[in-house]
């Protein structure tokens, strides 16, 4: 904030907010317009309110390229892995998966087991949207296989990779959440380790009981259709688990995701013309768009025609707007006032746990995108935590819980997009069963309101989090 510039007032931060809620959810809703469009509405709404608080057009148009420049990661990423699950549809890669999952995974145990194969995926990888760009699509298609809502098994893929993701030491998430928390990463992961079992461990018994009600339904017809369908239109093969293996290992020895994801791709194609006698044309233009199979099952057609770099740009385009808009709302202060004016009734760790959970999802919700949350959350109550001299690993764990773990759940946010795009299933479809996020904001509530002071076991110092945080927005 300059001189001439000032903080908006609650009334003001009230109609804008509320607009652009209403906006998004008029728009979703009760129209069926797309939210991209709300987005771009909302650009307006908070640069009117920039101008009136003083603030020049030139700086708030900065500040929203910036907004977008600072997740240009996720962007390449994101076009990267519709092009890999594009090409691996093509290339026999995930019809094989799909294929061996319905002939060796029993239905009963098929969510607790779709949990455990994401998590480790994304545990090994640091991506959760890899993992469910490979590991979840095929879990998707053996779940419609085996004719379980695709609603539940969208929520166990997220349980598993936003799992394995938040304990990675490669993931992006965890290491900005922990830097801009001034902590290290190997201590900020096992702070979260108690609570994230714990968590991991109630999702699974949760799936587990799911997965008891709606395997007993399974039609094996069903699934003996579909693997017959993709045996009669795919070559399958073991061979077709070399490049997911590939790209798992080279992710896991900390390699840059947009490469190997996009190295995945190639390989993909590469399939397609060894392993499925394409067109070599035919082959690369899969990674663009692909052609339906048509294999007679409607919903085994809808699913191997979902990949390609196409269908990303309507993602593509939700990202950069909510970047921006994520951008707009921390040059104008809007999160800034929020938390000044709510720092005052925090009392003790579960308000603080509680409201720093809040403040993280309120940066999905607002600004649209997990690295707005998971920047903006340390940066607001780094000095609230020193004040009430709370341990840097509570705000580090907190915000990751906040912000990673909620980041699925905005319709119009960076995760949220990717998500609905990847696994083919709405945000507010698969909301409801996100259990292992519901869980872990439980319980750390709980911990901070049964056992307060369990986190204040390390000193951190201030000057560390100000070299960390100076460093990162160097780097970014």
């Amino acid at each position: 904030m300059t001189l001439n510039t000032r903080l908006p007032s609650l009334l003001q931060i009230g109609l804008v907010l509320g607009t652009f809620l209403c906006l998004a959810s008029a728009f979703t809703i009760s129209f069926g317009l797309p939210v991209q469009l709300a987005l771009f509405s909302g650009w307006f709404l908070v640069i009117t309110l920039g101008l009136y608080l003083g603030h020049a057009y030139e700086d708030l148009e900065k500040a929203a390229y910036k907004g977008i420049h600072d997740g240009m990661s996720a962007i390449l990423i994101l076009l990267s892995v519709g092009v890999l699950t594009g090409t691996w549809v093509s290339g026999g890669i995930v019809p094989s998966i799909i294929y061996f999952g319905l002939n060796s995974i029993s239905p009963l145990l098929f969510l607790p087991t779709a949990v455990l194969i994401c998590s480790v995926t994304a545990l090994a990888t640091g991506t959760s949207w890899g993992a469910a760009g490979t590991a979840g699509i095929a879990m998707m298609g053996i779940g419609q296989g085996m004719g379980i809502p695709a609603p539940v098994t969208a929520g166990a893929v997220l349980s598993g990779v936003y799992f394995g993701d938040k304990l990675s030491p490669l993931s992006d998430s965890v290491i900005l959440a922990s830097s801009m928390s001034g902590v290290k990463v190997p201590s900020h992961i096992r702070k979260m380790l108690p609570i994230s079992l714990s968590s991991y461990l109630i999702t699974i018994v949760l799936f587990g009981v799911a997965g008891l009600q709606y395997g007993q339904n399974i039609d094996l017809h069903q699934i003996n259709q579909i693997t017959l369908a993709l045996a009669s239109h795919f070559h399958i093969s073991w061979v077709s688990l070399i490049p997911p293996a590939v790209v798992i290992v080279l992710l896991a020895r900390n390699k840059p995701a947009f490469p190997v994801i996009s190295f995945g791709a190639a390989l993909g194609s590469l399939w397609a013309y060894f392993f499925q006698g394409q067109d070599p044309i035919e082959a690369v233009r899969s990674a663009w768009l692909l052609t339906s199979p048509d294999t007679g099952i409607h919903v085994l057609d809808q699913l191997l025609s979902s990949g390609g770099m196409y269908n990303m740009l309507g993602s593509l385009a939700v990202i950069i707007f909510g970047l921006g808009f994520g951008g707009l709302l921390d040059k104008v202060g809007i999160l800034s006032a929020i938390a000044q004016r709510m720092e005052k009734r925090i009392k003790n760790e579960t308000s603080l746990t509680c409201f720093t959970i809040a403040t993280a999802f309120m940066g999905n919700l607002l600004g649209s995108a997990m690295y707005v949350s998971l920047i903006l959350t340390p940066r607001l109550l780094a000095n609230t935590y020193d004040r009430m001299k709370a341990d840097r690993h509570l705000l580090s764990r907190n915000s990751e819980f906040g912000g990673t773990l909620t980041s699925g759940m905005v319709p119009w946010s960076d995760n949220g997009i990717f998500m609905a795009g990847v696994l083919g299933v709405s945000t507010f479809e698969y909301f409801p069963y996100m259990w292992l996020s519901f869980s872990c904001i439980v319980v750390a509530i709980l911990v901070s309101y049964l056992a307060p002071g369990t986190g204040q076991t390390e000193e951190i110092s201030k000057s560390n989090f100000i070299e960390n945080n100076n460093q990162l927005e160097t780097e970014v």
